[in-house]
């Protein structure tokens, strides 16, 4: 069964940090390029960051540029999302995507609130 499972989500202070997880199973995860996007309430699905099938090319929306790190572990078939310095306009539904081989696999995204 292909599948993306987020997790790590949760509520944290402004100015706190989180650690987003997404582990994949059921195809091949190291063919795959992994991108993080993420929906507040009223507003459309933006990208955050991404990461080529090697790790070794990233790339992030200009609000979250020096805040979060995007890596991958190919050998735990699992991508992440470091998050530093949260900021309230940071809350949204965060989703994992992997995309490669002309399909594009979702998971059902975790939750983050920054709120004081």
């Amino acid at each position: 069964q292909v599948q993306l499972e987020e997790s790590g989500g949760g509520l944290v202070q402004p100015g706190g940090s989180l650690r987003l997880s997404c582990a994949a199973s059921g195809f091949t995860f190291s063919m795959y390029a992994m991108r993080w996007y993420r929906q507040a309430p009223g507003k459309e699905r933006e990208l955050v960051a991404g990461i080529s099938t090697g790790g070794f090319s990233t790339d992030y929306a200009d609000s979250v540029k020096g805040r979060f790190t995007i890596s991958r572990d190919n050998a735990k078939n699992t991508a992440y999302l470091q998050m530093n310095s949260l900021k309230p306009e940071d809350t949204a539904l965060y989703y994992c995507n992997a995309a490669g081989l002309g399909r594009a696999i979702w998971g059902q995204g975790t939750q983050v609130t920054v709120s004081s």
